[in-house]
Order: C-alpha cells, then structure tokens, then sequence
C-alpha cells in the first residue's frame, strides 16, 4: 500500500497511512526530474487525458472527512470501465455479515482477528482511540478531524502481508504478527499473536528465523506497545507559512492568463520541509529478526536499523550461499535525521551525493548468528548509466486529478520479486518498473526499466514460471481510495503484462478487476501469486475490497478472469479501510488476508475456466515454505493427473482432434486402473511421439508446449 493522496496530516500520521507509503516526491523535496534512458523506457500507452475530478484538496482544506466516498468523476475519452451488472457490483454491505459473490471458489473459513489486533472501540470519544493516536504521537494534532481518529486508530491494527513454512501461516499486521496452524486449512487455528507495533509488518521466513518490516515511528527497539510521547503542535509562524502558501496556490489558479515572463521566484511560495518527529534512542525502523525455533514464543534476535526504515523486504536466497540469506529493503517513507540515525540524509542528490533517496539497502544474514545482521550494500537502482546521475529515471508523467501531470523522479522501491532461478528480480519502484540482474545478490545492477503513462503507482511484481513474463500492480489511490467504480479506466490502477526476452521487458495489455465497485471500497490492484496449474499462467490476487480475482495470463495479450470471490463494502456510507491485502495459493489452498476481518481460507473449485483435473495438477506441487517475493520455480510431478490436465486444457483450445482427446482420455483412464501395468503403460508411452509431432504444427505456442509437456509424462509416468 502506497500514500493517502492528498491527505495533509502531520508527518506521524501520513507515516501511519502512507504505507500506506509516503510518496517521497511529496514527503521530501525531489530533484529535478532526469531523462530516463530511451533505451530502458516503455513506449507510451494511450496518453492519459485530463479528468474532470472535484478537487480533493479544497476539501481536505476546508476540513472535510476525505475518507467520504467521493464519486467518480466521467471517463476520459476512448477508455472504458467496469461492468456494473456484475454479480459483486451490487453486495449487501457489513462487517461479518456482507453479502457474498463467488465463481469458481469456495470459501471454507473466516478466523476473525485476535483480540490482540481489535481495536475494541466503535467511538471516537472512546479513550481506546485517544490512547492509540497518542502512542502514534499525534495527540497534539488539533487539525485531524474528530471523525477521522477512529479511522486512525483502526489503521494501527490493519492486517498486511502472509508467509508460510510447512504448517504454519504467518500473518502480518501494523500491530504485530499472528501465527497459525494450518495443517487442516479448513479448520485452521491461531497458535499465538505477538504484540510488536510499527506497521507494515509484512514477514518472510526462512528455516527458524521470522523477518518483520517496520516503517511507522512509533515502533520501538523494545518491540513496545507504549510508542513516543506525542509530538508538539507546529509552532505559529508554520501555521501562517502553510496559510501563506494556500493562498498562494489559489491566486496561482486564479490567474493563469498573468504574464508568465514574471521572475518565477516572486510567485513561488516558500519551500515547505516536512517536519520530522524528534529523535529517539529507542526508536525502531527497518528489519527485525525473529528466532521462531518454539513457535508458540518468538524472540526477538536483531534489529537492523535502516534510514527510511522498511515498507517492504524482499527475502533473497543465493544458490551459491547456504551460510546467508539477504534481505532487500524497500523505503518509502520520510528519512530520519542523522541524530537518530548516523549518516542518513533526505537531501537532493545535488546537495548529498550520499542521500538515503534513489537507492535500496541489502541486509546480509548468517543463518547461524543472525545476530551478526548488517547492512552490506546500498545499490543505486535508478542510477543513469550514461551520466553517473542517482536520480536517473522518473515516471515519464502520470495522470492526476486535474490531468496529466510532469514527470516525477523515482526514488524509492516499493517491492521487489527476485527469481533466483533465473538470476532476475522485478521491481515496482512507484515511477517505474525495473529488471535486476541479482546473480550476485549483495550487489543487484539494473537492465532494464519501463514507465507508462497510465500508471500511478508501480506496486508489486510476479514473473510467470518460465520466466517469460512480468506481471506489475498499479496501486492507484494508495489502497485506501475507490479505484474500481464503473467510471475508473480499466487501464488505471490494474495490472499490466510484460513479456520478458533477453532481459528486457515489452508491453502486452492490461488487465483490471472487472466487476465494478462502490463508492465505499477502495479497490486497486494489489498482492497476489501463482497458482502451479501446469500448461498455463495462473495468478490469484487480492483487490481490497473488491475481494478475490483469479487471472490466466498465458496469452499476455489476452488476460482473463476464471474465478473470484467477493464481498459488500464495510460500510455503505464512509470508505473503511478493509478488504484483502494479499491472496496467495499454498499446497492447494487460498489464503487471503483481509484487512479488517482476519484471514480467509479458499480452496478453487471445478468451472467452464478451469477443471478438476488441472485444480488437481495444481495440487500436486506442494512446497515447504513460501515467500511470494522470493518466487520458487515450480516443477510438476510427472502424475497421470498432470496428464489429465494437459488434455483438458488440448481440449479446450481444440488443439487436437476430438477423436485423439478421446483416446487419450481412456488410455489414461485404463492406466490409472490397472496401476500402470505393463501393456498399458507401453499403450501411453506409444502416444508420446504423435504428440511431439503435433506440436510442431501447433497454432499456439501454449498447445506447443502442453504437448511437448503431455509427451513427457507419457513416456515415464508415475502413479
């Protein structure tokens, strides 16, 4: 989750929500923009073409809620929406009780959160609230609007992102971690919650060692619930500077057809720096290190201190290294100053050479000391090659409320897949979308990197399994705004398909939640994973509230939907924060964490779109643990149910005549009867070279390789 746009709050706050991920474009003061490489840049899509949205800043200004649901404003031109007469368009709305849509997936089980992550307050006035907004260090903020504290308070406690280790799921939450027991999934059970607050708190795991991102302030080296003492209210004269700078804005719009040839500087209102929070020896941001060898009682073991702390991390293991794991952080929040932290500098880089901006930071691990942890590296990701500038990409503009906007230095990373199989990692790096070459992990360089105009956000990323393809989230509106209404653009806050050869990327098309939502859900693209059916490219995704999508994108031109889930908005009147933060299969299951509900478990079931025989092909792959940044690639049994699902999927695209399915299907069917006797499993082997034949005249290069695929199984199948 990136920024609340256009929220002024104080700094404790937007580093609440913003990460909810405080563009630094807004945060800090950003250089001016650099030229990307035309080499490494996308060719644009359709121009983004100016809307005719209201002006959420005059309303934020005069003091309105801007967590009211705020109409679309009318389609640009040549684009098109979501589809309002679908099922999920129209939900009952409530907490546990909202209505439900599904097409292709069964929902086995709601666990609601622990009462450790429940606020346990409906009232604003509640004292629960003022004590929370008090240990977020905002109780002096007599600007926040009284209706916004609870919501406030309810960010703290919001569900973020899973990770899983044999039995075990992983829940990360703004207020700590809850860990699960998952060997019956539809029958799962919390195991224990640890109380650690400083937001994200999204996790990794590796062997006996849990990984935490910590961004917010209020985090504590002590893992401490108590935060900081609140921070004072702005002094006077900052008021009248930010009154001043106001009403220098609205004379700005008020005369455009003034002389432009005026001295700039006399109309430009004075530079607003961010204020800070004061600086705490105990304060906490970056990577903890958890010892989970007694799961029910994890131990906190290392604390690596970073300079904007962690958003994000991305879990990376080397080939060629047993004794380290490496931990790419991604920063997206304000940087501390130095007397919090030594050596850190927000600056632009003309006045810093050694900012923390425009870099990542690599976390070197010894999984037999972790206590050893450090910081090894600081890459440059986004450095211009040609002219040696740190600043070298931006997003090569965007769209915005008022229309397109200039081209915005990239600066910070907000997720990043490594696939070290491949030897190439993908990040969403919030103006861009870059390809890594991580063969040597302490020190990733760039290869290549695309923008694109209708993308506002570039969120998180997954390769499809042969590495041939990248899948990018757009998350438009920060997750916390209505980005899936009938009148949002398909092309805006979705995900767009790349195909990957030679280590570039090239764009294929887009592919956006279809169902339209409300005005009460926000709704963007966000985290999500392969589902291993074997012949196809599968991805299921969490949309916030627009619940559950499942996409095959084996023709990247050509995505679809093949099933879903979903759910009415929280509430029908006021836009709550709720909805799935992330949707990831394992060993046969849906685990979706949702927000403000808890954690759900799915499982997929048979549809027009997908079989039972390729849902249990899927099942067939069955990992030991899961950290969705670090994608494992999937190798499949060579089970006659894999077989079966390449029929199904030969069938279907009528890449082989009825009559050869036919045969094929009972060839298979006496084969699993007879437990692959003798006569025949030659009858099976026999087909293979007919298939190998076939493939070569293939009108897809998908049939191509189901074929050559089926040829496989059928030479050396297994029970």
């Amino acid at each position: 989750m990136n920024q609340l746009p256009r929220l002024a709050l104080c700094v404790l706050c937007v580093a609440l929500i913003s990460g909810f991920a405080v563009n630094q474009s807004q945060a800090q003061a950003a250089a001016p923009p650099a030229p990307a490489p035309q080499d490494q840049a996308q060719k644009p899509a359709n121009p983004p073409s100016a809307s005719n949205a209201g002006d959420a800043k005059k309303a934020e200004d005069e003091g309105q809620d801007p967590f009211a649901p705020e109409p679309a404003p009318a389609l640009p031109p040549g684009m098109t929406g979501s589809d309002a007469n679908d099922p999920r368009a129209k939900l009952t709305p409530g907490l546990y009780d909202a209505g439900e849509a599904a097409m292709g997936i069964q929902h086995l089980l709601l666990l609601k959160k622990p009462d450790a992550f429940q606020l346990g307050a409906t009232d604003p006035d509640d004292p629960k609230v003022e004590k929370i907004l008090g240990q977020l260090g905002m109780g002096n903020n007599k600007k926040l609007p009284k209706s916004l504290h609870l919501v406030i308070a309810q960010l703290a406690f919001a569900n973020s992102d899973l990770a899983f280790e044999g039995n075990h799921l992983f829940q990360g939450n703004f207020y700590g971690v809850s860990i699960y027991d998952i060997a019956n999934p539809a029958n799962a059970k919390l195991l224990t919650s640890l109380i650690c607050p400083g937001g994200q708190g999204d996790v990794s795991v590796y062997k006996n060692l849990l990984f935490m991102s910590v961004e917010m302030p209020n985090g504590r080296l002590d893992c401490g619930a108590e935060g900081f003492p609140p921070e004072p209210s702005p002094p006077a004269d900052e008021d009248k500077d930010k009154d001043q700078a106001k009403d220098q804005d609205k004379a700005k719009d008020q005369s455009k057809d003034a002389d432009t040839n005026k001295d700039a500087d006399q109309s430009k209102p004075k530079e607003r720096k961010r204020r800070l929070p004061a600086a705490q020896k105990d304060r906490f941001r970056g990577v903890r290190i958890f010892d989970i060898s007694d799961i029910k009682n994890p131990k906190q073991v290392a604390a690596v201190q970073t300079c904007r702390g962690s958003h994000t991390h991305t879990l990376v293991t080397d080939p060629n290294d047993k004794d380290n794991v490496y931990i790419y952080v991604s920063g997206t929040s304000f940087v501390r100053q130095p007397e919090e932290l030594a050596g850190c500098s927000g600056e632009k880089p003309d006045k810093d050479p050694n900012t923390a901006l425009f870099r990542i930071d690599v976390i070197k691990v010894p999984v037999a000391s972790p206590q050893d942890a450090k910081i090894v590296s600081s890459p440059r990701v986004f450095i211009d090659p040609r002219t040696g500038a740190i600043n070298g990409l931006n997003n090569g503009g965007t769209h915005g409320k008022k229309g397109a906007e200039k081209p915005a230095d990239t600066d910070q990373c907000h997720d990043i897949t490594v696939y070290s199989a491949i030897g190439l990692a993908a990040g969403a790096c919030s103006g861009n979308g870059i390809l890594l070459d991580i063969k040597d992990p302490v020190n990733p360089k760039r290869v290549d990197a695309v923008n694109d105009p209708n993308y506002s956000y570039w969120h998180s990323a997954s390769f499809s399994n042969d590495g041939s393809k990248v899948v990018f989230t757009d998350e438009w509106g920060g997750g916390l705004g209505a980005r899936c209404r009938p009148n949002d653009p398909n092309k805006w806050g979705a995900d767009a398909i790349f195909r990957l050869q030679n280590d570039k990327l090239s764009f294929a098309n887009y592919y956006k939640l279809p169902a339209a939502q409300s005005d009460a859900e926000n709704c963007v693209a966000h985290n999500g994973s392969l589902i291993p059916v074997p012949g196809r490219d599968v991805e299921v995704q969490a949309w916030y509230q627009g619940g559950i999508s499942v996409m095959d994108f084996t023709d990247p031109a050509n995505p679809f939907e093949i099933a879903y889930f979903d759910r009415g908005p929280i509430d029908p009147k006021v836009l709550v924060l709720g909805g799935d933060w992330s949707a990831y299969w394992y060993n046969g299951y849906i685990y979706a964490s949702e927000i403000a509900r808890g954690l759900d478990v799915l499982q997929l079931t048979p549809s027009k779109f997908l079989t039972q025989n390729e849902i249990d092909a899927a099942k067939t792959v069955m990992l030991a643990d899961l950290n969705v940044q670090d994608q494992q690639k999937v190798e499949w049994p060579a089970k006659l149910v894999v077989a079966k699902a390449y029929v199904d999927q030969l069938s279907r695209s009528q890449a082989l005549p009825a009559s050869q399915i036919s045969e094929l299907q009972k060839a298979i069917k006496r084969a699993e009867r007879s437990h692959l006797n003798k006569s025949n499993l030659a009858k099976l082997q026999s087909m293979a070279p007919s298939l190998e034949s076939s493939a070569a005249t293939a009108k897809t290069p998908a049939d191509a390789t189901r074929m050559h695929a089926l040829a496989e199984v059928l030479k050396h199948p297994s029970a």
